[in-house]
């Protein structure tokens, strides 16, 4: 009897916490105190505490900071590193000129283009270990009483690509020629000035190439070119032109030491074959006839009295030829 007592009472004891729990809550009262129900799997914990209750007053990682801040500073003047939204930026927003414009690319559109594209090439025509023929004419160009007319040949070796050496003669003798106006006016007038007549010239040369190109003519050919300066010395041999006292007065021609200097311009037509063009000034002291003429005749025969002045003389020449380059071909020697 007592035994069934014993459990009878541990069995009320038991069930009164469970019938308290389950009561309803009354309004204005406190809750019933119940354990935490268990998160399930997978979600992170209440309260963002970690898992700990009693932590709850810790921040989270990764929680803002008191008053929204969330830790990072921001950037100076107040740029957030994003980039500016609505800018288009490019040479249009620097330079609104120089945009280009429909206009414009209607306008190149509609340009017409030469099919024909020339390429930049070397050098047409080496000149270093090759001979030049340069055969021309010449002609006097500041003597205005008489003229000295003559052919003549140049010949030269390249040392280098734009520097050369050689020699060039030219003959005068049956091309001197005395104006017609000359001899009529000493007929009328009793007047007349000396003159001289060349026989021949000839100059050992240094020639530099200083200048090359090329050029577009009718339209249609590309010519290449080279422009030259020219010195050297020599001698011509030239004679007084009897006019003052012909009857008496004869003279013979004589060698004068002369110094040239002068400028050409070649323009090639293939690679070995040029037409020439040089202006060159023979810079020589001359020997004049006498102005007056001896009171006797025996002085006029004596030819001490026919020699007059010897001024420095300028025969500026022009020269107009063909260049030959010899040999015919070449062969361009390349860096490795």
């Amino acid at each position: 009897m007592k035994q069934a007592r014993f459990w009878l009472l541990l069995a009320a004891a038991m069930l009164l916490p469970q019938a308290a729990l389950a009561q309803p809550k009354k309004p204005g009262g406190k809750p019933p105190a119940t354990a935490p129900a268990k998160p399930p799997a997978g979600a992170p914990p209440a309260g963002g505490a970690g898992g700990d209750i009693g932590d709850i007053d810790a921040p989270t990682p990764g929680a803002g900071a008191p008053g929204g801040d969330t830790g990072t500073p921001p950037a100076p003047g107040g740029d957030t590193g994003a980039p500016a939204t609505g800018s288009s930026g490019g040479i249009c927003e620097i330079d609104p000129s120089a945009c280009p414009k429909a206009g414009d690319i209607q306008a190149l559109s509609n340009k017409n283009v030469r099919a024909d594209v020339y390429a930049v090439q070397q050098i047409y025509a080496l000149r270093r270990g090759r001979f030049e023929l340069m055969p021309y004419w010449s002609f006097s160009l500041n003597d205005q009483f008489v003229s000295h007319l003559g052919p003549g040949l140049g010949v030269n070796y390249y040392l280098t690509n734009v520097l050369a050496i050689g020699f060039n003669g030219t003959f005068h003798q049956p091309f001197n020629g005395d104006s017609d106006f000359n001899f009529q006016n000493r007929r009328a007038t009793r007047l007349a000035v000396p003159l001289n007549e060349y026989q021949a010239a000839g100059t050992v040369n240094f020639t530099y190439v200083p200048m090359y190109g090329k050029f577009s003519g009718f339209s249609q050919f590309i010519f290449h070119y080279d422009g030259y300066i020219v010195g050297g010395v020599g001698a011509l041999r030239t004679r007084p032109i009897a006019v003052i006292d012909p009857d008496n007065r004869k003279f013979d021609y004589d060698w004068r030491l002369a110094m040239s200097v002068g400028i050409g311009l070649r323009v090639f037509l293939n690679r070995w074959f040029a037409v020439t063009g040089e202006i060159r000034d023979y810079i020589y002291i001359e020997q004049l006839e006498a102005t007056e003429v001896a009171p006797t005749q025996a002085q006029q025969r004596n030819p001490d009295t026919w020699f007059g002045d010897k001024p420095l003389t300028n025969n500026v020449q022009a020269q107009l030829g063909i260049s030959i380059f010899l040999p015919f071909s070449w062969e361009y020697r390349l860096p490795k």
